[in-house]
């Protein structure tokens, strides 16, 4: 059953997709690391692709209208008035990059980017209607999300979320510095977590800009890495143990980022 716009509280990560310089070579990429099958292109969408894992929606792939933007994963937020969403964004001292509009009479989106520039979709659903992941904390599935900023913005960051989204902040980490996010009015633990605000290492250039990250659930880290390897992908942080399971960050075979992360059969925290 996919998930539904109304069962989301504000600012739950609800959707994520793929922007890309070739989407028959994303399929197949995708395809045999997370074992997705794809609908046929929606031509009314300029050919969006919906990618499936075991019949339920995972993730949308579609070809990047203009050949100097970067090829990236698109995290795209809950809300249940986009227009007033992006009014708050610009009151924190956010950026509106992409108006809202409504897509397929059901949907309102917009795109917006925080104090320090990492981007992110907004997606409003009419009550009812499907839309956002159907199916979460599985193999091949979304599983969680977190914005790397640099040091200098973190301050900025952490109040322009808690402004505009109304997250609750807890600092979590022992050695590193990384702001839990829940949503409002949930307890802030790590059992209503959503995601949250990392920092930018020293494995990044400097030019990196500030970005989401986004995590898909594998059932072996160290497989679904060689697995990569092996389709032309690269390692941007090698496979490593944490306390929520082994996880490494990746690039498909078109430079599009992403994280894979290893979980256990118990639950995790980050499903909303």
């Amino acid at each position: 059953m996919a998930v539904r716009a109304e069962v989301l509280a504000e600012g739950v990560p609800c959707w994520a997709d793929a922007m890309l310089s070739d989407v028959e070579a994303g399929k197949r990429f995708y395809g045999r690391l997370f074992d997705w099958t794809f609908g046929e292109p929606d031509a009314a969408s300029g050919g969006y692709t919906m990618a499936f894992r075991d019949g339920r929606h995972a993730a949308g792939l579609f070809a990047k209208p203009d050949g100097r933007l970067p090829t990236v994963w698109n995290l795209h937020l809950a809300t249940a008035d986009v227009r007033a969403a992006v009014a708050r964004i610009r009151g924190a001292g956010g950026d509106v990059l992409t108006e809202p509009s409504v897509v397929g009479g059901d949907r309102t989106v917009a795109v917006a980017a925080d104090p320090s520039g990492a981007v992110f979709g907004l997606l409003e659903v009419r009550p009812g209607a499907q839309a956002g992941f159907g199916v979460r904390r599985e193999h091949g599935a979304y599983i969680w999300t977190e914005v790397a900023t640099r040091d200098a913005r973190k301050a900025a960051v952490d109040e322009f979320y808690a402004d505009v989204f109304g997250y609750g902040m807890r600092q979590i980490g022992d050695g590193f510095d990384f702001m839990m996010w829940t949503p409002a009015g949930a307890p802030a633990d790590e059992e209503h977590a959503i995601g949250g605000r990392s920092l930018l290492e020293e494995i990044y250039p400097a030019q990196m800009p500030a970005h989401f990250l986004t995590y898909f659930a594998v059932d072996d880290c160290d497989t679904a890495v060689h697995r990569a390897l092996r389709m032309g992908g690269r390692a941007v942080r090698e496979a490593e143990d944490s306390p929520y399971g082994r996880y490494a960050v990746l690039a498909d075979d078109q430079g599009t980022q992403f994280a894979v992360l290893e979980i256990p059969s118990a639950a995790v925290a980050g499903d909303a």
